[in-house]
């Protein structure tokens, strides 16, 4: 009797996923499911498809983007638009670089220690999760000081509390864990040291007062455009005095002096990413930005605290990232298992939790649209109601 209520639970399992699928399914282009991926994330399909066009020939060059020199008239025009734009977006104020290097958020947390540090200096570092944790050890290769302020992974430390080291050349956060799910709301006061941000899950998410940091910087790859490219805005008073030593591709300041055409840098990323900052001007900038995603955010959030506990958020909730929803199922873990491949079967797919807490995750970027996150709440719960 068990084995046939098991097998008809499962079977009811499949045509509700298979139900829902065919609406998340419909509701994109060509066949496309809900991305919930912590990155390489979803992008939106009119850009994509605005590529997709263009992608034989620009604009009648007779040539793609990716054929082009750098150092050409019809390149140049995209790399010097998309710069623009991200400054008009983000209100970047004058005495500001903007780079756009290869590579991702990884490979400028060494470049920080070696741009804006000697050796003998001291840093300190704010471990809200697992991305400031590594940028603190690749920091710890570089400096003989490094300052470690560490929280629970479930909140942040109230920053009237950090035990900032005096005379610090900087301090560094993540502004936004994609692992943990844990979101700075603002910038905190580091008495008048130079604050360093990776944002690289909550980039051009929401308005941002630039001038508070002296150094913000992040991947493309989960609110932007394809992996392969990062963006660093770096205040001018920072730059000048990179370590002897510091690869030529690292130094900021040999690549603020080149407006990043020191060597040829990621044309395509960097086409990919004009198109999104056009996209989002367009759509009224980063406050109707921000207000999209409020919205879809407290679709998935109100889905898990309607549950009456059959879901769970572990994060503080003065802190849950808009941008990143962790969530459980602390009465049986095993369901999870069951979640995850119904999810996917229904056109929502990598909902799974990241490898090191486990659980499901709800990456919930600028272009997972809203329907996305209605579907995922009702397929929440339809689960619930099956499972419980």
């Amino acid at each position: 009797m068990a084995g046939r209520a098991a097998r008809g639970g499962a079977r009811r399992g499949a045509r509700a996923a298979r139900a829902i699928r065919g609406q998340a399914v419909a509701a994109g282009a060509g066949g496309r499911v809900y991305n919930f991926s912590a990155g390489p994330a979803c992008m939106y399909e009119d850009v994509l498809a605005e590529a997709q066009r263009e992608v034989l020939n620009y604009k009648g060059c007779g040539m793609s983007v990716m054929e082009m020199s750098h150092r050409g008239g019809d390149y140049s025009a995209i790399h010097d638009a998309a710069e623009a734009d991200l400054r008009e977006l983000m209100g970047v104020p004058e005495g500001y670089s903007v780079l756009m290097m290869q590579g991702g958020a990884s490979l400028v947390f060494a470049g920080l220690p070696l741009n804006l540090t000697e050796r003998g200096d001291a840093v300190d570092y704010v471990v809200t999760g697992s991305w400031s944790k590594k940028a603190a050890q690749e920091a710890g290769k570089f400096c003989d000081s490094v300052n470690v302020i560490t929280g629970d992974n479930k909140s942040i430390p109230d920053p009237a509390s950090w035990a900032l080291t005096p005379g610090s050349k900087y301090v560094h956060l993540c502004d936004n864990e994609t692992i943990q799910g844990v979101e700075f709301q603002g910038a905190p006061d580091v008495g008048g040291r130079a604050l360093c941000a990776d944002v690289s899950s909550n980039f051009l998410s929401r308005p941002i007062d630039v001038s508070k940091y002296g150094v913000i910087y992040g991947g493309v790859q989960k609110n932007i455009g394809p992996a392969g490219l990062a963006l660093v805005i770096i205040r001018d008073d920072l730059l000048g005095s990179p370590r002897a030593d510091c690869p030529a591709m690292l130094d900021f300041t040999t690549l603020a002096e080149a407006r990043s055409l020191y060597n040829t840098p990621n044309c395509w990323n960097i086409y990919m990413c004009g198109l999104v900052f056009r996209k989002l001007l367009d759509m009224g900038g980063l406050a109707a930005v921000a207000k999209a995603n409020e919205e879809k955010c407290a679709v998935v959030y109100g889905a898990i605290e309607e549950s009456g506990g059959f879901y769970n958020c572990p994060v503080d909730e003065a802190v849950r990232s808009r941008m990143n929803v962790p969530f459980t199922i602390p009465s049986n873990t095993d369901l999870e298992k069951a979640f995850i491949a119904e999810s996917t079967a229904a056109g929502l797919v990598n909902l799974k939790g990241h490898r090191s807490v486990g659980g499901m995750r709800a990456s919930i970027y600028n272009a997972m649209p809203m329907q996305g996150a209605h579907d995922l709440a009702a397929f929440m719960k339809d689960f619930q109601g099956r499972h419980q």
